[in-house]
């Protein structure tokens, strides 16, 4: 790190407008919610059709217009494996613009604080277990989603120059993985958990005997539920002022395998399940090292077990209006 974590309260006025860029996903729409629970009264969100972030023009005109105070930027193209490795540059196009565009227009307007959210896909495949905020820039991506990465490592290194060029105290998160309400259930775009959601409580409805999965099973990966996300979002913004990423995970991972075993206790199926091993794996592990938030005072709250029960329990209220 070019500078000292710097960890010292600064709390944010209810009463400024805070712009959610991306507040109809599954992060954003958590963040919206928590700022609400805590008060925050000018909240202001476009969906993807009322504000196109890759229309630059648009971008700029809607900063003029809304002149927000406070900018969290959630918004991103996403998916898992598949998506990744087939659209990378559409993956890589996208999100640079959406970047680029808010943090400029940010920039003209004058936005205090900007939270920039990331991936743990930034970090080297091989990178050393846990994954620590320095092993940034140190080796090879995973090559499933190499482009994605690439594009959220750029988003980091513009927060990092805004610092250093204007001074302003804009900081950057990076999640682990992500579920809960909100999140992309699709078959062709969503992310591990959501589609071992989805693939098992429509075996255990239809009475499938059989169940497949790709890859061996084998990887580890951490699983950190959106409210707990978003709650570090707002702590990182009124406490932390630095130019290094933040780590926000649970701190403990499992493998796909056990993940998948748990999902099919809470959905209640009862089947076979067989794992194809000419599907790719991904990374092996990528457990994130939460040592520097968690010295700050902030901790994930929701385990696994409940965090799926309540998951699980969204997705069936919410299956039939859900991106198919």
């Amino acid at each position: 790190m070019s500078e000292a974590a710097t960890f010292s309260p600064r709390p944010l006025d209810r009463d400024q407008p805070f712009y959610v860029a991306g507040h109809r996903g599954l992060v954003g729409g958590a963040l919206w919610r928590t700022l609400e629970t805590n008060g925050f009264e000018r909240l202001l969100g476009r969906s993807s059709s009322e504000l196109d972030l890759t229309d630059r023009r648009a971008v700029f005109a809607f900063f003029e217009a809304e002149k927000p105070t406070y900018v969290a930027l959630a918004a991103a193209k996403v998916g898992g494996i598949l998506a990744n490795s087939t659209y990378p540059a559409d993956f890589l196009s996208v999100n640079l613009q959406i970047q680029t565009n808010v943090m400029d227009a940010a920039l003209e307007h004058g936005v205090e604080r900007l939270l920039f959210l990331g991936s743990s896909c930034i970090y080297p495949k091989l990178a050393p277990q846990p994954l620590k905020e320095e092993y940034l820039l140190t080796g090879p991506l995973e090559e499933t989603n190499d482009a994605y990465a690439i594009a959220k490592i750029a988003g980091i290194l513009g927060v990092q120059a805004v610092r250093r060029q204007h001074g302003l105290p804009w900081i950057s998160a990076m999640p682990t993985n992500l579920y809960g309400p909100g999140d992309n259930f699709s078959p062709q775009g969503s992310h591990v958990l959501p589609a071992l959601i989805r693939r098992y409580d429509e075996a255990a409805r239809s009475g499938a005997s059989t169940v497949e999965n790709w890859g061996t099973g084998s990887p580890r990966r951490e699983f950190l539920h959106v409210d707990d996300m978003a709650e570090a979002c707002l702590f990182l913004m009124e406490n932390y002022d630095g130019p290094s990423q933040v780590n926000v995970g649970s701190g403990s991972d499992v493998t796909i395998k056990e993940i998948a075993e748990t999902i099919a206790e809470v959905v209640g199926y009862t089947g076979d399940v067989e794992w194809d091993t000419t599907k790719p794996d991904g990374t092996p592990q990528k457990l994130m090292d939460v040592g520097l938030i968690n010295q700050a005072g902030w901790k994930a709250r929701i385990g696994l077990r409940e965090g799926l029960e309540s998951t699980v329990e969204w997705y069936r209220a919410n299956a039939g209006s859900l991106r198919q």
